[in-house]
């Protein structure tokens, strides 16, 4: 199962992202899906193995425009 990340600042997005590379965490930068309206447009979509460091990113660094994470399958639930 992967994961969609959600910010609703760009910048935020790709701050994200640029972090998961400095752990060697495979992600990549997508359009978020239309179903997750809370977006700036763009998501992180990572692995399942990329979770935790994930979240405990999300934790020790302050994003402001945090929306949630959401499962990427055919309906997308926010964890």
């Amino acid at each position: 199962m992967n994961y969609i990340v959600v910010f609703r600042a760009r910048s935020e997005t790709l701050k994200f992202s640029s972090l998961l590379s400095s752990y060697r965490v495979p992600n990549i930068v997508v359009t978020t899906p239309r179903q997750i309206s809370v977006s700036c447009g763009i998501s992180v979509k990572i692995g399942p193995k990329g979770i935790d460091i994930a979240k405990t990113i999300l934790s020790r660094r302050q994003f402001y425009t945090f929306a949630g994470i959401y499962t990427a399958g055919n309906d997308f639930v926010k964890i």
